[in-house]
C-alpha cells in the first residue's frame, strides 16, 4: 500500500526544517518551503524550482502541499460570496460532512474573509443554525488555512474573522497556528489588528487565547442578563458573561488590539433600554465597542426578528453612555451566508450552485 502523502501547507518555518532534515536536506530549504508555500502559494512541490530536482522528488514521495479548491460558491446579489471548502481531517464522526462553508464579504476597500474552524458546532447557541448541525469534528491547521489559501480572491483580503462555523476556543490550537502564521515574518506576515478571533466565552481556552495572541477578540454576548442569556446560550452555565467581562478587564485593548462584543437583537427580547443599561454597568472600565447584528430566522426557532427602530435606539443610547456602537449590516441572507446561517448538515444532497 502506498505511503499516504502527508501536507505541507499550515507548518510554520521550524516544522518544515525538521522536514528537510529528516529528509536528509539541509535545514534551510525549509525556509526556502516556506517562502514557496506562504509567499508564492505554489500548488505543487514541482514549483519550488530553487529546490533540487532530485529534493523536489524526494519530497514528492511523502509531502504534498495539500491546498484543495472549493468545490462549489453560491453568489448573493450583494456581492457576498459563499464557498464550500473539502476538509481532510479524520477527526470526524461517521456520519459528518467533508465540507465546510467560508463566507468572502468585499465592501469598498475592504475584502473580509469569514472563515470556519470546526464541522458543526458543540456550543448549541439557539439562534445558530450551525449549532443545530451538532458537532462532528475539528479542523486541523491546513484545514483552516486552506480557506485562505486556496481562495479565489486570496489576494484582495484585507481582514480575517474566526466567525464561521464552530467555535474557535474549542479548537485552539489550530486557531492559534493559524493565527500564528498569518502574522509570521516567515509566513503572511499581516498584522493581527486584521485578523478577529471570535468566542462565545470558553474557561481557560479564551485566557490562553488572550496571553499567546495579539489579534483582536470579539465576544457572542447577546445579553447582559445571565438566566436570559442561558437560554439563548448554554456555554453562558460554564462561563458566565460576568467572568468573560472580569477576564477581558486584565488585558490591555487601549492601543492597536480591540475588544468587541457581538450582539443579536432579537425584536422585543433584548433590544431594550434596560438591557442597554445592563451592557453599560457590564462593560464599564473596559476599553470595547458593540457590534448590533440583526436576527436572520432559521428554521424551527421561535425567536423574533430585530425591529430597526428599537437597533437604532440602542445603538444611540450605548454610544451616548460611553460605549461605541455600531449596526452591522447583514451581508449574504439570501444565500444562506449571514450571521448564524452557515451549515453543512444537507451537504451530501445534490450541489446545484455554481461550480468551480
Amino acid at each position: 500500500m502506498a505511503e499516504e502523502k502527508k501536507v505541507l501547507m499550515g507548518l510554520n518555518t521550524a516544522e518544515l526544517k525538521d522536514v528537510a532534515r529528516q529528509l536528509g536536506m539541509p535545514a534551510f530549504t525549509g525556509s526556502q518551503m516556506a517562502r514557496w508555500l506562504y509567499d508564492r502559494h505554489v500548488e505543487s512541490i514541482d514549483e519550488m524550482t530553487n529546490l533540487s530536482k532530485a529534493n523536489r522528488e524526494l519530497l514528492s514521495q511523502h509531502y504534498e502541499v495539500g491546498a484543495m479548491k472549493p468545490i462549489d460558491c453560491q453568489r448573493s446579489k450583494d456581492g457576498t460570496i459563499k464557498y464550500l471548502f473539502p476538509v481532510r481531517t479524520t477527526d470526524l464522526s461517521s456520519q459528518a460532512s467533508k465540507f465546510v462553508e467560508t463566507v468572502f464579504i468585499p465592501d469598498d476597500d475592504r475584502a473580509t474573509l469569514c472563515v470556519s474552524c470546526q464541522v458543526g458546532c458543540k456550543m448549541n447557541c439557539l439562534f445558530c443554525q450551525t449549532g443545530k448541525q451538532g458537532f462532528h469534528g475539528q479542523l486541523t491547521a491546513a484545514d483552516i488555512l486552506n480557506q485562505i489559501y486556496a481562495l479565489p480572491e486570496r489576494q484582495q483580503l484585507t481582514n480575517i474573522v474566526f466567525m464561521g462555523q464552530g467555535e474557535p476556543m474549542d479548537n485552539l490550537d489550530a486557531v492559534l497556528k493559524v493565527t500564528q502564521l498569518l502574522t509570521d515574518k516567515d509566513g503572511y506576515a499581516w498584522s493581527p489588528k486584521r485578523i478577529t478571533v471570535s468566542s462565545v466565552g470558553v474557561r481557560g481556552k479564551l485566557k490562553r487565547f488572550l496571553d499567546e495572541s495579539d489579534c483582536h477578540v470579539a465576544i457572542s454576548l447577546h445579553s447582559p442578563l445571565h438566566e436570559q442569556r442561558l437560554s439563548l446560550m448554554p456555554a453562558e452555565k460554564a462561563m458566565p458573561i460576568a467572568e468573560t467581562v472580569a477576564l477581558l478587564k486584565q488585558y490591555d485593548f487601549t492601543h492597536q488590539r480591540r475588544c468587541s462584543f457581538e450582539y443579536i437583537c432579537f425584536g422585543g427580547l433584548n433590544d431594550s433600554l434596560a438591557h442597554g443599561r445592563e451592557i453599560v454597568k457590564l462593560v464599564k472600565g473596559l476599553e470595547c465597542r458593540v457590534n448590533l447584528i440583526r436576527f436572520h430566522e432559521i428554521p424551527d426557532v421561535d425567536l423574533p426578528g430585530a425591529d430597526e427602530q428599537r437597533m437604532e435606539q440602542l445603538r444611540d443610547f450605548l454610544t451616548r453612555n460611553g460605549v461605541f456602537t455600531t449596526i452591522r449590516a447583514s451581508r449574504g441572507q439570501d444565500i444562506y451566508a449571514a450571521c448564524g446561517l452557515l451549515s453543512t448538515a444537507k451537504q451530501n444532497e445534490e450541489l446545484t450552485h455554481t461550480p468551480i
